[in-house]
C-alpha cells in the first residue's frame, strides 16, 4: 500500500511535467497525494472490511469506500468518466480500460492468500468500474505480480509470468528506450508493461521509483503501480514512508495506520521472501 502512495507522491508533480531523468528530489514542496493514493486506501479499506465475506459484499463495500473517499476529495485528480462514475446515484461500470484500475490494485496483491484469491479478488474490486478485458487485464496483472513478489518469486519468474500471460510486449520495453520514445498514456495496455518494466530494471525501492519518473507519461500513476510491486520485493526504508506520512491529511494518515494495523494483526500483507 505505501509503495502505491509514495510512488503517487513522488510523481504527482512530473505528471505534467515529464522530467525523464532520474537525478531529482524525491519530495518536494509541490508534491502531493492524488486520485491514486485515494483509491488504492479505499481498496485497502474494501479488504479489510469485506474480503472474506461475499463477492457481492465486497463489490458494494468497494463502491462505497471509493464514493466516500470522491465526496470527500472533490479535486484529487479524477478522471472525467470515473468522476461521473463516484457522482451517479447507481453507479455501474462502464466499460473502462483506464489505468485507474491498476493503479489501486496493490492492496489485492498483499491481502491475498492464493493466485486464484488474486484474480477473484481483483476482478470484483476492479469490476465495479474498470469492466473492460483490458482494465482487468492490468489490474489482474499488478495485483498477481504483487502477490508472487511477497511470496519469494524472482524477477526473472515474474517476468516470465508477465511475458507469458498477460504483455508479451514487455520484452522487447526498456527504461531507456521508454525515456526517449513513451507518450503519456492512460490506458491499461499503454501503461502497465511500461511500470512494470520500471520495477524489473530497479534496483531498490527507490530506484525502481526513479525509473519510473524517468520513463515519463503518466507520472504518478506509473510510479504507483511501480511502487506498489517494488514494495513487495524489495520493501520500503522506513524513512521514505515517515517522510510520505508528512504529505497526508489527519484522516487519510489515521485511515492508513489503521489499515496497516489490522493487516498486520491479521497477517495480511506480510512479505514471505
Amino acid at each position: 500500500m505505501w509503495g502505491a502512495i509514495i510512488g503517487d507522491i513522488v510523481g504527482s508533480r512530473f505528471e505534467h511535467r515529464n522530467y525523464r531523468k532520474k537525478n531529482f528530489a524525491l519530495f518536494s514542496a509541490h508534491s502531493y497525494f492524488t486520485d491514486d493514493t485515494l483509491m488504492t486506501l479505499a481498496v485497502a479499506k474494501a479488504l479489510c472490511k469485506c474480503g472474506r465475506a461475499q463477492d457481492i459484499a465486497l463489490y458494494n463495500e468497494t463502491i462505497r469506500c471509493m464514493r466516500l473517499m470522491g465526496a470527500k476529495y472533490p479535486y484529487a485528480g479524477w478522471g472525467s468518466s470515473f468522476e461521473r462514475w463516484l457522482k451517479a446515484e447507481n453507479p455501474q461500470p462502464y466499460q473502462s480500460f483506464g489505468n485507474g484500475a491498476a493503479m489501486r490494485i496493490s492492496p489485492v496483491g498483499e491481502y491475498a492468500r492464493s493466485e486464484e484469491e488474486v484474480r477473484r479478488l481483483s476482478k470484483i474490486v476492479t469490476g465495479v468500474s474498470h469492466d473492460h478485458p483490458e482494465g482487468l487485464k492490468g489490474a489482474e496483472c499488478v495485483a498477481m505480480c504483487v502477490y508472487l513478489a511477497k511470496n519469494g518469486a524472482g524477477k526473472e519468474e515474474i517476468f516470465r509470468r508477465v511475458k507469458g500471460e498477460y504483455y508479451p510486449e514487455v520484452a522487447s520495453l526498456s527504461c531507456g528506450e521508454l525515456s526517449k520514445t513513451y507518450t503519456f498514456d492512460v490506458s491499461c495496455q499503454g501503461t502497465v508493461p511500461q511500470a512494470l518494466t520500471c520495477f524489473f530494471e530497479g534496483n531498490d525501492f527507490e530506484d525502481t521509483i526513479r525509473n519510473a519518473i524517468s520513463v515519463g507519461g503518466d507520472s504518478d500513476t506509473i510510479a504507483a503501480i511501480a511502487g506498489g510491486v517494488a514494495e513487495a520485493f524489495f520493501g520500503i526504508p522506513t524513512a521514505l514512508i515517515d517522510v510520505a506520512k508528512l504529505y497526508l491529511d489527519e484522516d487519510l494518515l489515521l485511515l492508513a495506520e489503521n489499515i496497516g494495523e489490522e493487516w498486520k494483526n491479521n497477517g495480511y500483507g506480510i512479505v514471505r521472501r
